[in-house]
């Protein structure tokens, strides 16, 4: 017999029980599962998290007739955005703990995707089994089909999809409209790159959590939701510059690096000036507030102004400035510029790493100040 109280927990990662059947999790004790599984099967007969929360209830009888002290919950994370999700599964997992005292769990899910939780329940309770719930279904072509259509319809599937292809396609019909039919498949091509990159790299992950960022930036009414704003729309200027610049001194001579380097050049301007305001409102917001983490802030606009300079030396020395009619630097003054501003940025990430220094020794005195007229 096992010793200890024995959980028998269903995950259900992407929260179909909340996003369709609007149920609260976590959902602990056999009739709070069951209601959550009828719930959810009268929504969506279909979907195999009905089955692994099914499949949980049977355990959890299974085990409590042979006399074993179990206890039964469902935890979801997130329909959208899988860290919030795992984040929320985390919380709920521990207040599961809390509240039943289990000091073991046999894992109850309906596919690959809830298992990479594991780590996360490992990381509260001791997983002494894993059941994964499989539905036997007929392999056909009709069925095949049917899957298909149900995955197009869930919106986290259909954005992966339908957003790169729609924008790709819309870029292509725009640039043929401005009679640039030889860049309109490097642009397809480019914005689905960019794309599996985005996603490759989590960076929807990073874009989602700026999002978050200005929203908890209004509702606490900080300064940074404005710096966020201005921040947004100074990128998306620079973006179209970039694009603008890239058409601008089109050439079929061109290569992909010759096409990015044209596009810092035109969007970098734009990007440094972005970065400079959101870093002085986080500034701004961090003095105001957390006044202790200034030292870790303060770099922002060095780093920030350094990088791009940096960058924006790349763009010039990389372009072919001779071969570029209209271009508006000579070469000479392109060997300048990339001297002069190299050592810019230099001075601007020295000068970073400087203010910090001070700043860090500032607020350790103030500290230690503190303390002696504490004691």
């Amino acid at each position: 017999m096992t010793q200890g109280r024995t959980l028998v927990l269903s995950v259900d990662r992407d929260d179909d029980i909340g996003w369709k059947a609007k149920i609260e999790s976590p959902a602990v004790g056999r009739e709070a599962c069951l209601k959550a599984a009828n719930t959810l099967a009268l929504v969506d007969p279909e979907d195999s998290d009905v089955n692994a929360i099914f499949s949980a209830v049977k355990i959890f009888d299974e085990l409590s007739a042979k006399g074993e002290d179990t206890v039964i919950a469902v935890v979801a994370g997130n329909h959208l955005h899988m860290i919030d999700g795992d984040r929320r599964i985390a919380r709920s997992l521990e207040q599961v703990i809390s509240e039943t005292r289990a000091t073991n769990c046999i894992l109850v899910t309906d596919g690959a995707e809830d298992e990479y939780v594991i780590p996360i329940i490992q990381s509260f309770i001791p997983v002494s089994s894993i059941r994964r719930v499989i539905v036997n279904q007929m392999p056909n072509l009709e069925g095949t089909y049917y899957i298909l259509k149900k995955l197009l319809d869930d919106p986290k599937i259909s954005r992966m999809i339908f957003i790169p292809l729609g924008l790709a396609m819309l870029l292509y019909a725009i640039a043929y409209l401005l009679n640039f039919p030889g860049i309109a498949t490097f642009i397809v091509i480019g914005v689905i790159g960019f794309y599996m990159l985005y996603k490759g790299f989590g960076l929807d992950e990073i874009t989602h959590g700026i999002i978050d960022a200005l929203r908890l930036s209004l509702q606490r009414g900080r300064f940074s939701f404005v710096t966020y704003t201005i921040t947004i729309l100074l990128v998306l200027m620079g973006i179209v510059n970039g694009f603008i610049t890239m058409l601008q001194y089109y050439s079929t001579d061109f290569g992909v690096l010759h096409f990015v380097m044209l596009f810092i050049y035109g969007a970098i301007e734009w990007m440094i000036a972005g970065g400079l305001v959101l870093s002085v409102g986080i500034i701004i917001d961090v003095y105001s507030n957390e006044r202790e983490g200034l030292g870790k802030v303060i770099v922002f606009p060095f780093f920030i102004t350094a990088i791009g300079l940096i960058l924006y030396c790349a763009s010039l020395f990389l372009l072919p400035v001779k071969e570029m009619s209209h271009f508006p630097l000579t070469p000479e003054a392109a060997a300048s510029q990339i001297v002069y501003f190299a050592i810019a940025g230099i001075i601007s990430a020295v000068s970073g790493v400087i203010a910090q220094f001070f700043i860090n020794r500032r607020l350790a005195a103030l500290r230690n100040q503190e303390i002696i007229e504490t004691i």
